[in-house]
């Protein structure tokens, strides 16, 4: 399995697709690992070289001692593509992912084509994260599944309860809280807003207007803070390409690919 070593953290990272096809990194959300994105990968392989990577402490990267900041695991990714031999790719990342995304598309621009940056924000309340923190720590990532996947899905997804559900819900329950309390630090402490405004890849926001995570006008504000982006605003909630995986794949090949996306 390819690892990369960085800062007391061996972190897992997988590529895969055509050498000859773009490469696209795909950022995941807190509490699962690379196979999040499993519904949307034979679509996105018919058009990209992909590579995924697990944030500390997630899927089959080790945990990293301490809290984290937005910085640190931006930098995990430049160490991710650097061990897969990519100099220059896409991003595509939601929630966190998209903020780690936006964190390296202002502070790495030269290893940054096109940008889509999924649910996600640049700035929250860190109140949440305090509790959420705490939580772990005492009753472990158990004590917060059913209220994390709650806000992942919408009512009828949850309450269907398929493999998909299940999947991701295994998935979270098996995140080593030490790397979960350690993303939560760098959420609360987030503040991403001063470097939108140098973010010069062209950029995709979607938003969804049942997402409670992260409310539609959180990426709103997103994107009419870096200059010339996109946004699309569909009826689903926070990880929408689980529910709607062929729309997705649609949006982001429309935009990575035509420079503009389906709706927007």
């Amino acid at each position: 399995m390819p690892f990369v070593d960085r800062e007391g953290a061996r972190l897992y990272w997988r590529i895969e697709g055509h050498p000859g096809r773009p490469a696209l990194v795909l950022l995941n959300s807190l509490g699962t690992d690379h196979s999040l994105w499993d519904p949307v990968m034979p679509g996105l392989l018919r058009h990209f070289r992909v590579l995924r990577t697990d944030k500390p402490g997630h899927g089959a990267s080790s945990a990293r001692p301490g809290e984290y900041t937005i910085e640190q695991l931006g930098r995990d990714v430049l160490a991710a593509m650097d061990a897969a031999g990519v100099r220059r790719a896409h991003l595509c990342g939601v929630s966190i992912g998209g903020m780690i995304a936006m964190w390296l598309a202002a502070n790495a621009p030269g290893r940054i084509d096109r940008l889509v940056l999924s649910n996600t924000s640049a700035k929250l309340a860190p109140e949440g994260f305090v509790e959420r923190i705490r939580t772990v720590r005492e009753g472990g990532i158990a004590a917060i599944a059913d209220t994390i996947l709650g806000r992942f899905f919408t009512p009828g997804f949850v309450a269907q309860a398929d493999e998909r559900y299940h999947g991701v819900r295994t998935t979270l329950l098996q995140v080593d809280p030490v790397g979960y309390t350690g993303c939560c630090a760098a959420l609360r402490d987030m503040d991403l807003r001063p470097m939108l405004a140098r973010i010069a890849a062209p950029t995709l926001v979607l938003t969804c207007r049942d997402d409670q995570s992260t409310p539609a006008a959180m990426g709103e504000a997103i994107a009419a803070a870096i200059p010339g982006a996109q946004h699309v605003q569909w009826e689903l909630a926070h990880i929408p390409f689980v529910e709607a995986p062929q729309r997705y794949v649609e949006l982001v090949a429309g935009f990575l690919e035509g420079g503009r996306a389906p709706g927007a």
